[in-house]
């Protein structure tokens, strides 16, 4: 048990998975957009091994992680709960895997379930409220994993039958603090599914695209995907740079232009509003040497004997509209 089964197809994984595992994978293909590989990694029905099957998933190359047919209850966030490890697994190996292997976990809370209060407060967690009996949190994750990762999850197709909240419910959802025209979102860290009345069809999609713990500045989905993602893109682009590039101006002005290759298509997509890349070290070496204090001198001196050289980058992000206030006057 807990050997990972990378599939690219619903039918595969049925056949090899029959249950509620192989059900989970083939409701995340069906989803439009959906991935295009899921690993499943099998457990025992009866006592299964979580943290076994967690263990297995973090060397994989994965971006999002979830645990078949298992809500949020008192029992499973638990510490030493499925829920508990999941969320302890995507913040353990996000935070000291391997470069590239940063990831999200998502869990479903039980049929019906409208208390925000029950999850466990997590940036790198997404949670969804549901009025489905079948596997939200599955639908969820391959509909994010359709979407590039600075798309906003907000109304965003999920392929699956959940009868719709009420506004009741989904006030409560949203959180205690109430929205009005001048707060936004509000949330408390849980999406739901929704229906609105104002997109055609019967079609049930995102109602929001919070993360799990907004505390740190992290509120939104695509905010924590993107920023994985630039920092891989950032990292990939700058390792052929190491042992290569010289601590020279020359060198440097190399090394900023190496990120502005990633960073440049961005902000012409408008995903970026704005940025901007500093090494320190550059502008003491294009000073005239002649004029440098002593402590730049020895600054410099010190660069290039432990080799090390310091890049700052601030990145101005375009976050997507999620909510528009519309005041109509009649005269």
């Amino acid at each position: 048990m807990a050997k990972p089964v990378l599939f690219t197809n619903p039918d595969d994984a049925k056949d090899a998975f029959p249950g509620e595992l192989g059900t989970a994978i083939e409701l995340a293909f069906l989803q439009t957009p959906g991935p295009e590989l899921v690993f499943g990694v099998p457990v025992a029905s009866t006592a299964p091994d979580w943290a076994a099957g967690l263990d297995a998933v973090a060397a994989l190359n994965v971006q999002l992680v979830l645990l078949a047919n298992v809500p949020v209850t008192d029992t499973t966030k638990a510490d030493g709960g499925p829920i508990h490890l999941l969320s302890d697994h995507v913040t353990s190996v996000s935070n000291t895997g391997a470069d590239g292997s940063e990831r999200m976990g998502v869990a479903m809370l039980e049929k019906g379930e409208t208390d925000p209060g029950v999850i466990l407060p997590n940036e790198r967690m997404v949670y969804i409220a549901h009025n489905s009996t079948q596997d939200a949190a599955a639908a969820v994750a391959g509909t994010i994993a359709g979407y590039e990762p600075s798309v906003s999850l907000l109304l965003k197709p999920v392929n699956i039958t959940s009868p719709p909240f009420r506004p009741a419910d989904i006030e409560t959802l949203n959180g205690p603090q109430p929205e009005t025209a001048k707060t936004g979102p509000t949330g408390a860290g849980v999406n739901w599914l929704t229906t609105p009345a104002l997109i055609p069809g019967n079609g049930v999609f995102m109602g929001e695209g919070y993360t799990g713990d907004s505390s740190h500045g992290k509120k939104y989905i695509d905010v924590v995907r993107f920023t994985d993602d630039v920092a891989f893109q950032l990292k990939a682009r700058l390792i052929n740079s190491i042992g290569n590039v010289r601590i020279t101006r020359s060198g440097l002005r190399t090394l900023i232009a190496q990120l502005e290759a990633v960073l440049t298509p961005l902000l012409e997509a408008d995903v970026l509003t704005g940025f901007e890349v500093v090494v320190p070290l550059l502008a003491l070496l294009d000073k005239d040497p002649a004029t440098r204090t002593a402590e730049e001198t020895q600054r410099i001196h010190d660069a290039e004997v432990a080799r090390l050289v310091q890049v700052l980058a601030a990145l101005q992000y375009a976050g997507a509209v999620h909510r528009i206030s519309i005041s109509l006057k009649f005269d």
